[in-house]
């Protein structure tokens, strides 16, 4: 067997392929291999079969499945490793180009997860054991393939992170509530259309229509799938990782101006065409709109990080002296 941190002995040239790397490990280290082999089984048994959650009546897989529903706004997060799986195929070349390699820190990844999980069963928390995935996943990758193929795949494997269902953000609204309401309303009147603010209600300054904007509308139910896309975005556009950081952090500002710009725009139609469309057939259709308002913040942002002051081509005029 290798040494902690020693390059693979067999595959370890650049742009070596993944699969015949690990082929190559297994075959020449059949205990090492023997042991991820029954890590991954047994993180396969224990997350998709063991009933521990709910009384015993649900696996961790079954309990996220039954938690990322369409009442908390989470089930794009069923789609999830497919986008991890297309993440990887973009970054394919860069994956293929890292030096396969083993490392024993991949133990210590693997430990964190299995502890993690071993809470979530003591606590009934299934979040706990859901977040253990990506350090089990991680930890793997990085004893099987190495530092330098962890490392490439670091993003797509922190990108499972977004499976955690966190809907108690749904009960912290009340906030993002009152100031979209109040940022929608100052919209609507630099826009022309005159409408009063209280507290969460916009009322037409003629009683034309009424609205009750509910923690529904308040945009943090959108915030995941806006988050998700900020961490996409940023992954494949900004060469800097303070970049890729900053437009994710942006995330909430880019749900906040999405859900803005919808409440908006339900004002112009409420004027236009009455409260009965825009409160009905078009307050449902104006779901879709917070995501182009929240991606064009997002794209906006991400060319305002990119902003370079541009140098004086032209000499300076003078007499030398």
């Amino acid at each position: 067997m290798n040494e902690p941190g020693e390059p693979n002995k067999i595959s370890n040239h650049s742009g070596s392929n993944g699969f015949s790397g690990a082929v190559a490990w297994s075959r020449a280290n059949p205990l090492d291999a023997f042991l991820v082999a029954a890590i991954a089984g047994a993180l396969i048994y224990f997350f998709g079969f063991v009933k521990l959650f709910s009384t015993w009546t649900l696996s961790t897989w079954v309990w996220g499945w039954q938690a990322w529903n369409t009442e908390a706004n989470l089930e794009h997060v069923r789609l999830l490793p497919f986008i991890v799986a297309f993440v990887v195929w973009l970054d394919r070349k860069k994956i293929a180009a890292a030096k396969v390699g083993t490392s024993r820190w991949g133990w210590l990844f693997i430990a964190i997860g299995i502890f993690l999980f071993v809470v979530s069963g003591r606590t009934l928390q299934a979040r706990l054991a859901i977040g253990a995935i990506p350090f089990l996943i991680f930890g793997i990758v990085l004893y099987v393939w190495g530092k330098e193929v962890a490392r490439a795949l670091l993003f797509p494997i922190a990108f499972l992170f977004f499976m955690e269902p966190l809907q108690f953000l749904t009960q912290a609204t009340v906030r993002l509530q009152l100031f979209e309401t109040a940022f929608a309303s100052k919209i609507s009147n630099l826009l022309g259309i005159a409408v009063h603010n209280v507290g969460a209600i916009i009322t037409a300054a003629n009683d034309s229509f009424r609205f009750t904007v509910d923690e529904g509308c308040s945009g943090v139910r959108s915030l995941m799938a806006i988050a998700m896309l900020s961490a996409i975005y940023g992954h494949f556009t900004q060469d800097r990782l303070w970049k890729k950081l900053a437009i994710f952090a942006g995330a909430l500002v880019f749900a906040v101006i999405g859900n803005a710009g919808r409440l908006v725009s339900i004002i112009v139609v409420a004027k236009l065409f009455g409260q009965d469309l825009a409160g009905g057939p078009y307050h449902i259709v104006s779901g879709y709109l917070s995501f182009p308002f929240a991606l064009g913040a997002m794209v906006l942002f991400g060319k305002l990080l990119n902003i370079r002051r541009k140098e004086a081509t032209e000499p300076r005029s003078g007499v030398s002296t």
